[in-house]
């Protein structure tokens, strides 16, 4: 069991994913310090860079359920962009050969947050927080 209010709540993969998905059923983007006040920790460097293991975990398993990613949601406060390793995963992922500022990235970034607004939206009664694939674990472990 992860304690809730403790240094494993970052790393807790079913708790991050169901704020991820009330932003995007709100049409939200969170900046990495909202996500970790709600997850009761200021935002240190450490403390987002175990928060990414945790977005990447959650955007690895959605993707096996066919769903968008829920990590775009999470930005930058100076450019309402997502961080480096976003841009690295998803832009080998799908063939981003662009910036990763400005208003081409904002263009992408905005184009795949809304299919994650669509996506939830669409899926309001459903249960934010089903069972994950098989072999994966609902929670990833931080350093």
């Amino acid at each position: 069991m992860i304690d809730a209010d403790g240094p494993g709540a970052i790393a807790d993969v079913e708790r991050v994913r169901g704020l991820l998905v009330d932003a995007a059923r709100d049409a939200r983007a969170m900046t990495y310090s909202e996500l970790l006040l709600a997850l009761g920790h200021r935002f240190t460097r450490p403390k987002m860079r175990a928060l990414c293991r945790t977005l990447d975990a959650i955007d690895a398993a959605g993707e096996a359920r066919g769903e968008p990613g829920l990590a775009v949601l999470v930005v930058r406060q100076s450019d309402s962009l997502p961080g480096q390793g976003w841009w690295i995963d998803t832009g080998v992922r799908d063939a981003y050969a662009g910036a990763w500022t400005g208003s081409e990235a904002a263009t992408f970034v905005r184009q795949r947050q809304a299919a994650a607004f669509r996506y939830w939206q669409d899926r309001r009664g459903d249960d934010r927080t089903a069972d994950p694939p098989p072999g994966t674990s609902p929670s990833v472990r931080s350093a």
